[in-house]
């Protein structure tokens, strides 16, 4: 079993790199992302309560939930912490020491290489269908679901999975493969082969809850996940006028890059960021917490 969920919590980073990345975003998503950390703190966050026997007993139910194996917590904890390990951390621990002021990114080009454009179109994609499916097992659902998953993502998203999904349009899409990311990536994958999908890390991490069987229908849900939301994410870019020169100048607060070298930007956010398995950690607090003061 992983850790427990209260423990994941209570864990979670105060300050250092992901969270200044994430604070980066407050002007893509004013005001609906708090790093609210500790597992008592998210209670009273989600209740309005500061009753102590209260937060205990919804504490305690959050728990057994999160530890009932025939619930799909677990499971989606698993996923926000596998897509975030397959990208490498390599150079984070040099980087802890700059943590509360700017890094330069220059002194770490010897440690990063950007990722060739179908890999990180990969990485896209599986990421995505890693939302897909740990939010269908956070709510019971197949995890085949994607109109449901459709439906939530434009009605009830907010606070740290709006966030999880602006994170990953900013840094998977919009800085690595610029404007036309969404484009880049339905075209990308539709002319993907199963064998280039099964060299992939990330891919080979959570390919075993990815549904299609094979790679090659695994390829075709993953092609037909992108297809859905497209639309979404479209208008989402859209709405809040995104570029890459807009992630990338308000990126500038913490990371010290040259105009030449933003192709390095999103392998170093891969790099030295878990936003995946922080906002999901967060997420699942939320679900879990909302879900015990119902049954209260």
């Amino acid at each position: 079993m992983s850790k427990p969920i209260f423990e994941a919590v209570d864990n979670l980073a105060t300050g250092g790199i992901t969270v200044m990345a994430l604070n980066s975003l407050d002007f893509v998503i004013p005001g609906q992302w708090q790093n609210i950390v500790g597992f008592e703190n998210t209670i009273t966050a989600v209740t309005g309560t500061d009753d102590a026997e209260y937060i205990q007993a919804i504490g305690e139910r959050a728990v057994a939930l999160y530890n009932d194996k025939s619930q799909g917590y677990q499971t989606a904890m698993w996923l926000y912490d596998t897509v975030d390990a397959g990208s490498s951390a390599l150079g984070a621990a040099a980087m802890a020491s700059k943590v509360g002021s700017s890094i330069p990114l220059l002194g770490f080009l010897n440690n990063i290489t950007p990722k060739a454009e179908t890999a990180q179109t990969i990485d896209l994609g599986v990421k995505l269908v890693a939302e897909i499916v740990a939010y269908c097992q956070i709510n019971g659902l197949p995890g085949d679901s994607v109109g449901d998953f459709l439906s939530a993502l434009m009605d009830q998203y907010s606070g740290p999975s709006l966030m999880r999904m602006s994170a990953l349009i900013c840094f998977d899409g919009l800085v690595p493969l610029g404007p036309d990311f969404i484009i880049k990536a339905i075209d990308g994958l539709s002319g993907m082969s199963p064998d280039q999908l099964e060299g992939n890390k990330t891919f080979q991490g959570i390919k075993d809850v990815i549904p299609g069987g094979d790679s090659g229908g695994q390829l075709g849900f993953i092609n037909q996940s992108m297809d859905s939301v497209r639309g979404w994410m479209s208008s989402f870019v859209e709405d809040r006028g995104l570029s890459p020169e807009a992630v990338v100048g308000n990126l500038r607060g913490f990371v010290e890059v040259a105009d030449d070298k933003l192709d390095y930007l999103g392998a170093f956010i891969d790099m030295s960021t878990n936003y995946y398995s922080h906002t999901g950690t967060q997420t699942l607090a939320r679900s879990l917490i909302e879900r015990a003061a119902a049954e209260m």
